[in-house]
């Protein structure tokens, strides 16, 4: 009776060996550049999680402080993936060929508070109460080419004013805008929603109005290198497949809206605050309510990907040779039925920024 069962005990004895010398398959190391917002809450879920680690990554989160850093430090290899705000710079890279997208992060859309139009109390006393009386006044920016720029330009094509009546103040960071904003240095900041309400709360600022509900568009996404893209192909698909998830569980916790269109905390709201309020050291409740629109697919709104390079074309920020289709991989992130976008703004000028 002992005979038939040789082979399968050799058969496991080799299998041990092998497994005793090779040891389990050791995870792909990944890193991954971020800033400290709501906005890359997918990821800070999904590591928090172990989604990543269960597609076998072995992911490091390269925590820095503005969206054209983020993209250097995947053009230079210190991390494999991105997420942030798309930018002049960020074009200008991808367009050299250094970067592609491979997914959508946050967008501007109705009824969510990404970007507020925040006016400062002294320029709020002195009559700038309104979007439309924003022309002649002094705007901070972070920087020129940013996302809050491309914001602005959008809302000069749909208020019907020229950007160059605008005095752009670019200040860096979000800190040197808010001082500015508080100090009278400036009239009207662009400030995340997690800044804006508690200084309109304190009433050393006034909300003017969201970006979302003026200007809907893609600020912010997913991308890669050329060449991970090229070779390391399946480690993209693990990393956006870790990302969805985490995107899905926010999406459900925040985002979703009732028949009412009011938004609905999910189950696991509370969970997912904790997270977030660990990865990017903001207490809880100044995050609830503040979480950005993320697309619980990762996907991207292509058309405006296309006025965005347009845009920054025109203000003479990005080369006439960049082209969007190239920075876009197929079948990775790609909304296919997603709404277009407001057109860009023709005709503005940046000739308002100081």
């Amino acid at each position: 009776m002992s005979g038939p069962r040789r082979p399968f005990r050799s058969a496991a004895a080799g299998l041990f060996f092998f497994l005793s010398v090779c040891g389990p398959a050791q995870a792909e190391k990944v890193g991954i550049a971020v800033l400290k917002l709501a906005s890359s809450g997918a990821i800070f879920i999904a590591q928090k999680k172990g989604y990543f680690a269960q597609e076998g990554l072995d992911v490091e989160l390269n925590f820095l402080d503005a969206a054209q850093p983020v993209a250097l430090a995947v053009v230079a290899g210190d991390a494999e993936f991105g997420a942030t705000g798309l930018t002049a710079g960020f074009y200008n890279l991808a367009g050299k060929g250094a970067l592609r997208i491979i997914g959508g992060q946050s967008r501007e859309q109705p009824g969510y508070h990404l970007s507020a139009y925040l006016a400062g109390d002294k320029a709020f006393r002195g009559g700038l109460t309104s979007l439309a009386g924003l022309p002649g006044h002094s705007v901070a920016i972070t920087q020129i080419g940013s996302t809050f720029h491309y914001s602005l330009g959008l809302l000069a094509a749909k208020l019907g004013f020229d950007l160059a009546s605008l005095r752009l103040v670019p200040l860096q960071s979000m800190t040197n805008m808010a001082a500015a904003l508080k100090g009278g240095q400036v009239d009207l900041a662009l400030m995340p929603g997690t800044i804006a309400a508690p200084m309109a709360s304190r009433g050393e600022a006034h909300v003017l109005g969201w970006v979302g509900d003026e200007t809907p568009w893609q600020v912010g996404g997913l991308f890669a290198s050329s060449r991970t893209v090229a070779e390391r192909r399946p480690e993209v698909e693990k990393f956006m497949r870790a990302y969805r998830r985490g995107a899905r569980e926010l999406f459900d916790a925040f985002l979703a809206r009732g028949p009412d269109g009011a938004a609905q905390e999910g189950a696991q709201a509370t969970e997912l605050l904790a997270i977030l309020a660990e990865f990017t050291g903001q207490p809880s409740e100044q995050l609830r309510g503040a979480v950005p629109y993320v697309d619980p697919e990762a996907r991207v709104l292509v058309p405006d990907i296309y006025n965005q390079v347009a845009w920054y074309q025109r203000q003479g920020l990005v080369d006439k040779t960049v082209s969007a289709e190239t920075i876009l991989v197929p079948g990775l992130g790609e909304g296919d039925g997603a709404p277009a976008m407001p057109a860009a703004p023709a005709g503005s000028s940046s000739s308002g920024a100081h």
